[in-house]
């Protein structure tokens, strides 16, 4: 006997749990099917005693979504967050700035804050009683078979555990690998820089004073992102952690990784280099990790009572930090795009194709420009044609011109606000 429900959600990250939240918040049966085993409070816990070098730079859109499904007040008050007002985007080959805020009357531009505090703050509102009358989670069990069973009844799906789940809309939020897609025959256009990023936490002689800086260089990006300070002694002397980004060629960057593994103060000293010590020297660097830089977007974000959100639809370079703001803006424009035709046929109609079409001509363009954008700007600073010297002049002179041009800077804040 298959369990039914209105909307089933296949991935239970950020995206398709805020999705889940949105759904149940508006008294709609949802079931959030994620493949990982759910955490007790003490899990939790142990995690939170450790800082993560990942960090999701959440836009003023994508804050404003986990403060609609509560999640952002538990955020706030874990003290798990580090705010930036300002953004200096720079080159090294050029002297072109583009420094986004104003020194003088900060504003919040954004908010860096790790993957599972984010994680943590929406499990426990998926607990609360205002959601959890309408939100059912499945944890710990993997998809076996997606089974279309026509237009009317949606989707049955089948888990490990001989579990079977029925629902009239099916969203994948099951990530870059996404099972849904594959399940779906959604074809994908992909692109592959032959870039590598290796991340890090480091802790560097000055404070951050809550600005985000992006470095652009001739082998690729490096971010250096505020994090929040986690210790007594971090807090005793905040803002001096900061999350590394560092996009190079596959090749230099594992030769870093293994330089690294044989002695551990060589990539600290081969970045504060990098950094041009923008921050003076680094006096401390954990956490170390990579993965490799590829774009892709799905041909098709929808089929008959399905649905694609996310890194499931689409993914980007990640040297300016939108890959998850996309994935909320997803959600945002699902939501209201479900409900609009909901209310408009009196509770009748739930996730038809041209609903989910709407949603589609809503978010596949702009994700594509976005995709292509950073594309370009990567093309433009890092490999051989950006090395070339009349394209380093081009960029250098255009930078400059850019950065002198207040409305169009605060046109750029206002974008990258997701507003």
């Amino acid at each position: 006997m298959a369990t039914s429900a209105q909307t089933l959600i296949i991935g239970g990250g950020i995206v398709g749990a805020t999705l889940a939240l949105k759904l149940a918040q508006q008294q709609q049966k949802v079931t959030l099917i994620d493949a990982r085993p759910a955490l007790t409070e003490a899990d939790w816990q142990q995690r939170l005693l450790q800082r993560d070098a990942r960090v999701f730079a959440l836009s003023i859109a994508s804050i404003e979504l986990l403060k609609q499904v509560g999640a952002w007040q538990l955020i706030a008050k874990s003290g798990r967050k580090a705010d930036y007002t300002q953004m200096q985007v720079w080159q090294q080959d050029g002297r072109g700035e583009l420094n986004f805020g104003d020194e003088a009357v900060p504003q919040l531009l954004g908010s860096m804050v790790e993957p599972f505090v984010i994680e943590q703050a929406l499990y426990q509102r998926m607990a609360a009683d205002d959601v959890s009358e309408y939100l059912t989670l499945v944890a710990g069990h993997k998809v076996t078979l997606l089974d279309w069973r026509g237009t009317q009844q949606g989707y049955e799906v089948h888990l490990d555990n001989g579990q079977t789940l029925q629902g009239k809309l099916l969203i994948g939020a099951d990530g870059r690998g996404s099972l849904v897609r594959r399940e779906a025959g959604i074809e994908l256009d992909t692109l592959d820089y032959h870039q590598t990023a290796i991340c890090c936490a480091i802790k560097t002689q000055q404070p951050h004073r809550a600005t985000a800086r992006q470095l652009m260089l001739p082998t690729g990006t490096l971010a250096l992102l505020p994090l929040a300070d986690v210790t007594e002694d971090d807090k005793a002397n905040p803002q001096h952690w900061q999350s590394v980004v560092w996009s190079l060629p596959r090749n230099k960057a594992l030769e870093l990784l293994q330089l690294n593994d044989i002695d551990r103060d060589s990539l600290r000293t081969e970045l504060a280099a990098a950094s041009q010590y923008a921050l003076g020297d680094i006096e401390r660097l954990e956490s170390v990790a990579s993965f490799p830089l590829t774009a892709q977007q799905a041909k098709h974000y929808v089929k008959e009572n399905l649905v694609l959100v996310g890194d499931a639809a689409h993914g980007v370079h990640p040297l300016a930090g939108q890959g998850l703001n996309l994935g909320m803006l997803d959600v945002a424009a699902l939501v209201a795009t479900l409900f609009e035709d909901y209310q408009r046929s009196g509770g009748k109609c739930w996730g038809e194709l041209a609903t989910l079409r709407r949603y589609e001509r809503t978010r596949r363009p702009h994700n594509s420009v976005m995709m292509h954008s950073f594309s370009l700007m990567n093309w433009l600073f890092a490999g051989d044609f950006a090395a070339l010297r009349p394209v380093q002049q081009i960029r250098s002179e255009g930078m400059y011109q850019v950065g002198k041009i207040k409305p169009l800077m605060r046109f750029f804040t206002q974008k990258a606000s997701g507003l």
